[in-house]
Formats: C-alpha cells, sequence, structure tokens
C-alpha cells in the first residue's frame, strides 16, 4: 500500500477490533428494546461505523451526514458545512452519531445543533478517537473508543489529503 512505509502504528487491527467489539457491547445494553438510528459521519467514520454496527445486536437503521472542516490540511479550518444530508427524518427517534475523531470540538458543536433542531428523542455521540488537547468547544461523546495525543493520524477511515483510509490499523505520519 502505497504510503504506509511512512506510519508507525498507533493502534492496532487487534486493539481497534477488541475496542469496538466493547462499544457495540455498551450500546446494545444501553439501547436495548430501542432501534437507534447510527449517523455515520462520512467519511473518515465510514469503516468504523460497518465494524461498529456489526456489535451491535439491536435493530438499527443507518444513515449518513457529510460534514467538512478539513478540506485538504491536517488541521481544522474553523469552517464547518454540511456537503451531504441525512436521507430520513429523526423527530422522535434515538440517534447515535458516529464520528472518525473528535479534535476542536467545531464539527461536532456545529452538527449537534443542527440535529438537535431535527427533534430527536435522545441524541449521543460515539467516537473512535479523542484528541482532548485540541478541544476548542467541549462536546459530551458518551462512547468513545480511544483517547490519542495531538498527532496527526491516518488509516482506519481517516485520511491524508483523502488517501490512506484503507490502511487497517491507526497510524502516526512520521514527520508530521
Amino acid at each position: 500500500m502505497d504510503g504506509i512505509e511512512k506510519l508507525d502504528v498507533l493502534i492496532s487491527v487487534k486493539d481497534l477490533k477488541r475496542r469496538i467489539g466493547e462499544l457495540g457491547a455498551e450500546i446494545t445494553r444501553d439501547y436495548a428494546g430501542r432501534e437507534p438510528v447510527i449517523v455515520c459521519v462520512l467519511k473518515g467514520a465510514l469503516f468504523f461505523m460497518a465494524d461498529l454496527c456489526r456489535e451491535i445486536d439491536l435493530p438499527i437503521t443507518i444513515d449518513t451526514l457529510g460534514m467538512s472542516s478539513y478540506g485538504d490540511q491536517t488541521s481544522s479550518s474553523g469552517v464547518v458545512r454540511i456537503t451531504q444530508d441525512l436521507s430520513k427524518p429523526i423527530v422522535d427517534r434515538d440517534v447515535i452519531i458516529v464520528e472518525d475523531i473528535i479534535d476542536t470540538g467545531l464539527t461536532l458543536a456545529f452538527l449537534l445543533d443542527n440535529l438537535r433542531a431535527r427533534k430527536p428523542r435522545s441524541i449521543e455521540i460515539c467516537s473512535l478517537l479523542h484528541k482532548p488537547a485540541r478541544t476548542r468547544i467541549p462536546v459530551q461523546a458518551k462512547y468513545i473508543g480511544f483517547t490519542i495525543e495531538d498527532r496527526f493520524v491516518v488509516g482506519y477511515g481517516l485520511d491524508w489529503e483523502q488517501k490512506m483510509r484503507n490502511v487497517p490499523f491507526v497510524g502516526v505520519v512520521r514527520d508530521a
């Protein structure tokens, strides 16, 4: 795979699988008897959402939402926009936003305000990664896979200029 030699493994395939299984079990327990809507924030959370949904032992529905705040940069631009909206209403539904990484909090704060205006019954966040050192707007995530240091990471859905999403682990780019 082109560029993989520039990566150091931060979170292994084995650790991802274990933690995602734990998150799926927590969601299954917390939403017993309900049918949550899993909202995948594209494109970065796609791999995580697919694996997470296979670990949730409940009836679920899935929708996707495109958000942009990075462009092709390695740090957030601060400008957040919806690039693809949900396909179905979420009124009176239990919504779980699945995100790849909570970084500055700008994207999720914007998204939470937008989705709350649509009157869901409940709304929670499940993020694979959290980088607390970069927080500008605190957002509360109920489910967090891993808390990481302030490093630029790629793989398992996270990209570097739209590349390296298909690396099977979360890696740190050397010298980035």
